[in-house]
């Protein structure tokens, strides 16, 4: 991303996270009686919180040690708490604006207006806490799902593919060794046939993943055909080069605008990610140019993190094609907008032949919580019907 966009970008971010940080504080502090000892520990506090999230992204890369480690996970944990204490505020607003013309509230509420708010903001902290801390244990126990699949099409000497396949895996600080080995431990037990990872394998900074030799876990992975990977755009934030050769160098190859025969029984296709031009300049290949010499007598599996122009698969004779990227909107109630967003935003569609799987994802961006959804790793039996 050249420096002026990126300086536009990261502006609009850091007024934006103001404004809805400024909204949340005001209305919090408005809760709090005027002369209370608990006002100045309030404004110090929530402010010192707030400011974690923009300082761990620009520690992270610079300094990664044990404090940007803490800095890393208390900002992104107040992420999910500045979601869920924005609708709050917002829902409450808009109860008092009904109100005002409907005279919906009990007189009683009115008797100790300000004790009335307090307990309101009581209540709001208790709640979003719980709902957090539902989510972060819902983001740490990842579900397998299994999926049988039948394309019309015999291979030689196979009955069938066991797919193991998982997306936004997003290494870094806060998805860290327990839960890579939670991963490869996973994997392995499936027995996969090929392993497939449909991009975002590290999250924007390298270098927690270097410090912390996260790509060590993905040497233990025992697959008959290999693993292989794609670029996600987050590969990309963080500089893909470097990310995709630390990748390589564990084993994993990581397929880029690439048609590959695999064993020759079926056809491998990996794109590189859509982003790719917003962050180098280059357009990546098209999808009719990498299947331009791909035999479709044989079965035909893509890998395109972003879940777009679907029916451009189908018109090419992809059989199946797997995707992640949205993380199903990761926290209630961004589901909404991932769904108006894409034509699948999480789970199985068939178009024609073609068969089409979009993964939440196994890890998780921002806060290590998940509402709405549950991460996980995905197993397709692919059978080829004779």
């Amino acid at each position: 991303m050249k420096t002026g966009a990126f300086i536009v970008f990261f502006t609009i971010v850091l007024v934006i996270y103001g404004l809805v940080n400024s909204y949340i504080f005001i209305r919090g502090l408005q809760s709090i009686p005027v002369g209370s000892s608990l006002r100045p520990w309030y404004v110090a506090g929530f402010w010192l919180i707030a400011a974690t999230f923009i300082l761990a992204r620009i520690l992270e890369r610079a300094y990664p040690c044990g404090f940007t480690g803490i800095i890393t996970w208390i900002g992104s944990f107040w992420l999910a708490f500045m979601l869920y204490f924005i609708l709050i505020a917002l829902f409450i607003d808009f109860a008092r604006i009904i109100n005002h013309f409907f005279h919906i509230f009990p007189s009683s509420f009115y008797v100790d207006y300000q004790r009335t708010k307090l307990i309101l903001l009581l209540i709001s902290v208790a709640t979003v806490t719980l709902l957090v801390a539902g989510g972060f244990i819902n983001a740490r126990i990842p579900r397998i799902k299994k999926l049988e699949l039948h394309i019309k099409k015999a291979v030689a000497g196979e009955k069938s593919l066991n797919i193991v396949m998982a997306s936004d895996i997003h290494l870094g600080t806060i998805i860290a060794k327990r839960k890579a080995n939670r991963l490869v431990s996973v994997i392995n037990s499936l027995h996969p046939d090929i392993v497939l990872f449909a991009g975002d394998l590290v999250d924007e900074d390298l270098a927690p993943v270097i410090k912390n030799d996260l790509g060590a876990n993905f040497d233990q992975i025992k697959s008959k055909f290999g693993v292989f990977a794609i670029t996600g755009n987050h590969e990309y934030i963080g500089g893909a080069e470097s990310a995709v050769k630390y990748l390589r160098d564990h084993g994993i190859q990581v397929l880029r605008d690439t048609s590959l025969l695999i064993d020759q029984r079926f056809y491998l296709v990996g794109r590189d990610d859509r982003d790719k031009s917003r962050f180098t300049g280059k357009k990546r290949k098209e999808l009719g140019e990498l299947m331009q010499h791909v035999d479709l007598s044989r079965p035909v599996i893509l890998m395109d993190h972003q879940p777009f122009n679907l029916e451009k698969a189908r018109e090419l004779g992809v059989d199946l094609q797997v995707s992640g990227h949205t993380h199903h909107g990761q926290l209630w109630p961004f589901n909404y907008i991932t769904n108006a967003i894409y034509e699948l935003s999480y789970g199985y569609k068939q178009i024609g032949q073609t068969h089409f799987y979009v993964s939440t994802g196994f890890g998780t961006w921002g806060p290590p919580v998940r509402l709405g959804n549950r991460p996980e790793i995905v197993q397709i039996k692919l059978i080829f019907d004779q």
